[in-house]
Order: C-alpha cells, then structure tokens, then sequence
C-alpha cells in the first residue's frame, strides 16, 4: 500500500504540524473517489481469497478523535465484503468483570482468526489514550502499557497477522464544525452528546497522549499511517 503518510520507526510527532486536509495530496474529488472504488473492488476480492486460503489473517485498527470518521470510513471501506470474513469491534468504556482482568484481556478475544480480517473502532489503544487523559489510572501503570502493546501486536504479526494501524487526523476547527452539524441537523442530532463538548475541552491533552502514542508504537510490524482527515473523500 502507499507509504505517503507511512510513521517510521523513531520519527517524531507533532500532529499540529502534520497535514488534515486530504486535498494538499489530491485536489479532483471526482478522480480520488473513482480511485477508491477501484481501490475498494481490489479490497474485496483479495478478502476473498485471504479468506479461501485460510492461512493468515489481517487485523485494521482505526483511531481519531470524537468526528474523527471512524465509523464512515469503516462503512464504506466494507460496503461488498463478505461479512462471513470480517468482523468489526468497537471498544467503549471497559465493563466490571474486563477492568477485573488486564487491559488486553478484553482485546485479545476480537483479534482475527485463521483468514479472517477484523476492524477495530477505538482499540487497546484508548487504555493509553483516555485512560491517560481522564486520569484513570496513574501513570506508573499506563506508560508500561506501550511496550506491553507493541509485545501483543509482535505476537500476532508471529502469528500470520498483517496489522494495518490509521489514525485519521481532523483539526480542531474541522471538529468544531462536525459538532455543530450534529446540532443543526436533524438526521444526525442522535450522534451529538454533551459529553463531545466535554472531551473537546481536552484537546490538548489528547493531543500530547496521540503524538506519543504514535511515537512509542510505530514499529516496523506495526507502523501508524496518519491520515489527512478534514475531507471524508479522501
């Protein structure tokens, strides 16, 4: 796959300097969508045959921020596909009997089987993420997690897994205005909570958790690719 927003291994994160605007990269919508569908068909039948062939399997993790697009990228990338080969898992607030475990114990169930490909929406990424943000849990007890992270994901990747890991990259302003459709429009009133308000006021904070993230677990099994976000087309 491409590498122009491939994270190398050491390199450095400053997210307000990296690019969110996919039009810096490709400026005909008309022509990035038309690529995509081609994209996509190509994606659908290699499923098929990882599938058929039942020897390894693939794991595709996606993080962002509250309107990042998460769940419209996860969409429209699986519109086709065989759903007997991929499952998508979406992480929330961990219950009472999986913070009675460790952190990966609920992960690692929803990793993907012998020709399978899984999607995670949010992941074993937010124990380092929310987890640190809101104060959760000291840091003596979230910071290890990096390397206990970059340790499960060596194990799958021994174990025939591909790990594809995005992070889609929206500013400030382009969230502000994502929420304020949510208020104004009232298809999508459901997807609007007061609590988006709330974690908008820590954007800093995710911010600082996000480029360390990036940083401490791109590995050259496992790197981030960081995607310009603003623009859904792309």
């Amino acid at each position: 796959m491409s590498d122009t927003h491939k994270l190398e291994p050491g390199q450095k994160v400053n997210l307000g300097e990296m690019p969110a605007d996919g039009k810096d990269f490709h400026d005909n919508r008309k022509e990035a969508e038309k690529e995509f569908k081609e994209l996509r068909k190509e994606f659908r039948d290699l499923q098929a045959r990882l599938y058929a062939e039942d020897k390894r399997q693939m794991l595709i993790v996606f993080q962002a921020m509250d309107a990042g697009g998460k769940d419209g990228t996860i969409r429209v990338i699986t519109q086709g596909v065989n759903p007997q080969g991929v499952r998508v898992a979406s992480f929330k607030a961990p219950s009472k009997k999986e913070l009675a475990h460790d952190f990966l114990w609920r992960i690692h169930p929803h990793a993907p089987a012998r020709g399978m490909i899984s999607i995670f929406n949010r992941s074993h990424y937010e124990d380092v993420l929310v987890v640190r943000v809101d104060n959760l849990v000291p840091e003596s007890i979230w910071r290890p997690r990096y390397d206990h992270i970059n340790n499960f994901e060596e194990l799958l990747v021994d174990s025939k897994t591909t790990i594809l890991k995005f992070y889609l990259h929206i500013d400030r302003e382009e969230q502000r205005e994502r929420f304020q459709e949510r208020v104004d429009i009232q298809e999508k009133n459901w997807k609007f909570s007061f609590e988006d308000l709330e974690k908008r006021k820590q954007w800093d904070g995710y911010m600082a958790a996000y480029e360390e993230m990036l940083e401490k677990t791109t590995t050259t099994y496992a790197p981030w690719y960081v995607i310009p976000a603003n623009q859904n087309w792309y």
